[in-house]
């Protein structure tokens, strides 16, 4: 073999030990010291093993026991809070300084909770004058619900109305003597079971349901009171029985009623049954409500005087709803005490009603008629009253506003007297 080939080598044999000791013990040093990985020391001994001479090995320590669980600490947040925790009066002793391998893979600090997170009530904004009125309502005249509607169309109108502000729905039960719903009580009384109309079953079931889950109210209102007129289905049968006191009101221009006899045990027992089934059939109803129409005008002739007679009436056909129903609430809209009493022969402070609202639809008496209606429970105005509105909104002795759609639309009317109520706020 040649002497450059000879030369090749690495020439370890050539090295002293004592720089190999060095060398090796400045390594494992560094390395111990600097975090990198970490060496196997049987492995090392292995390689010293190999060069001759060398009988030195590397001390393997024992592995350290697994650290206790860290206690736990808060952990303050980079970025400042508006209302911090209140600190434990105790000190608290500082963590030891992390690794660069914990800080690492720590998780992200949790940030405050967004304003937009807070609690919903903490955010509602007070109410305005025309929300804290108890009962916001408007009447919907029994035509007014569309023959043939289907369940989703009277859904959709009741949702508009509580769009609108409006939380409680009067809608038309009764009038002209007959139900606007079939009954059996009308089947039995009178050989039919309803108004002549082409209404769904259950329209009315429809529009309960769907006010309650809008947290809306529904009274049912029975338009027409005792009056009927010519094109009642039940007027024939009411001349021929009898059932019908001599004379015609007109205390509405342009209309002819007639009044049903409450004094007849037959008319009496017939309203009174009617109410009485209604309440059973629609127990979910808020409340009835009857109008001035519930009342004999003082014009008509012979000057009777049947206040008693309808008080007494009245009186027992209360009694009967609320032995079938006792959570039904009935109302009356009437007018204010002294005409009512005097002109209409209602004196309805001893019917034991129980709420009361006074109608103001006449405009050369309005703020007369207001001293009533601040003792009782809201007033009626129409939609061609709603220049009162703002004075009437701001009062805070009148407690709930019912308003009756004059125009015959009553959605319109809806949508008006928001764009009102919002103005006024």
């Amino acid at each position: 073999m040649s002497q450059q080939n000879k030369n090749k080598g690495c020439g370890c044999a050539n090295i002293p030990i004592s720089v190999i000791l060095l060398f090796l013990g400045g390594g494992f040093w560094w390395f111990k010291n600097n975090g990198l990985p970490d060496i196997d020391l049987n492995q090392i001994n292995s390689l010293l093993a190999k060069i001759p001479g060398v009988e030195i090995s590397l001390p393997i320590a024992e592995p350290d026991p697994p650290p206790a669980p860290p206690t736990p600490t808060p952990t303050l947040p980079s970025s400042p809070i508006v209302s911090s925790p209140k600190l434990p009066s105790s000190p608290i002793v500082p963590s030891p300084k992390p690794k660069s391998s914990e800080i690492a893979t720590s998780k992200p600090i949790q940030q405050p909770t967004p304003e937009k997170e807070q609690p919903e009530e903490t955010k509602l904004l007070p109410k305005t004058n025309w929300e804290k009125k108890a009962i916001r309502g408007i009447y919907l005249s029994r035509y007014q619900i569309t023959n043939n509607a289907t369940e989703k169309m009277i859904r959709d109108r009741v949702r508009y109305y509580h769009a609108q502000g409006i939380n409680t729905i009067i809608h038309g039960v009764w009038g002209n003597a007959c139900t606007m719903y079939k009954s059996e009580v009308m089947q039995q009384t009178l050989g039919y079971n309803s108004c002549p109309n082409k209404f769904r079953d259950r329209w009315l079931d429809w529009l309960i349901d769907e006010a309650h889950q809008q947290g809306m109210e529904v009274h049912a209102y029975f338009e027409k009171g005792i009056k009927i007129d010519k094109n009642s289905p039940i007027f024939d049968r009411a001349i021929a029985q009898k059932w019908i006191i001599p004379g015609i009101d007109r205390t509405y221009a342009g209309v002819e009623h007639y009044l049903l006899d409450v004094e007849n045990p037959e008319v009496a027992h017939f309203f009174r049954d009617i109410l009485v089934e209604f309440v059973q059939r629609y127990p979910e109803i808020d409340a009835v409500q009857w109008d001035d129409y519930l009342g004999y005008h003082a014009e008509l002739p012979g000057k009777v005087d049947r206040t008693e007679s309808l008080t007494k009436f009245v009186q027992e056909m209360i009694e009967a709803m609320k032995q079938a129903n006792p959570k039904v609430s009935f109302d009356i809209c009437h007018h204010n005490p002294y005409w009512a009493k005097k002109y209409f022969a209602a004196d309805w402070k001893k019917w034991d009603v129980d709420r009361i609202f006074i109608q103001n639809y006449n405009e050369k008496n309005f703020q007369a008629e207001l001293d009533y209606v601040k003792k009782y429970d809201g007033i009626a105005i129409t939609d061609q009253q709603f220049h009162r509105l703002a004075e009437i909104i701001d009062n805070k002795s009148i407690k709930s506003v019912l308003v009756f759609p004059l125009s015959g639309k009553p959605e319109e009317t809806a949508s008006n007297l928001k764009s009102l109520t919002q103005k006024n706020k």
